[in-house]
């Protein structure tokens, strides 16, 4: 059973050196496997949660375009994630002798509105602030903007007064889905 492996840890497959602890997770349930798993911190809400509550680094290995970042290592280093990169973690895993089997699998990516393609999620820097300067400005700033319906303007003044954290990102424009 899962509970036998908690407080386990397993040797990384590729990178020599680094060892990988097993973690509990609630998302992932006996139906699906054992209810540990391994996890990509800065590639998912909920592997970033669990890597939160385990205070482990969110290493982020691909960059905007899918691609693997110099920090993933030279093998795989520039290749695409859904593509060739997949291929070649195959061919690291056979030569170190670490790939008990391999299927076809259809992952449930989620797709672009626009091209229709998977979309890789993956961790982005944001500021947190706290104060009541920021709130202020705000909501000063959306009293000028023409907002339709105009009933909907007191709605998110409100929402803006009772927020107490401020997330300055780059992610995307409101308004964009």
């Amino acid at each position: 059973p899962g509970a036998d492996l908690v407080d386990g840890s397993c040797a990384h497959p590729t990178i020599p050196g680094r060892v990988s602890p097993l973690l509990p997770a609630n998302h992932v349930t006996m139906a699906k496997g054992t209810g540990l798993v391994h996890t990509a911190p800065a590639h998912g809400m909920e592997d970033y949660s669990v890597a939160s509550h385990h205070q482990l680094p969110t290493d982020c290995l691909v960059d905007e375009g899918g691609f693997f970042t110099e920090a993933a290592g030279p093998e795989l280093q520039n290749k695409n994630v859904l593509e060739e990169g997949n291929e070649a973690v195959i061919k690291m895993l056979r030569a170190a002798g670490s790939l008990l089997k391999e299927e076809k699998y259809v992952h449930s990516y989620p797709y672009d509105w626009r091209t229709k393609k998977p979309m890789i999620i993956r961790a982005s820097k944001q500021w947190f602030v706290n104060t009541a300067s920021v709130k202020a400005t705000a909501q000063e700033v959306l009293k000028k903007v023409k907002v339709i319906p105009t009933s909907a303007v007191n709605r998110m003044l409100e929402m803006l007064d009772r927020r107490t954290f401020w997330c300055i990102s780059r992610q995307r424009c409101w308004g964009v889905p």
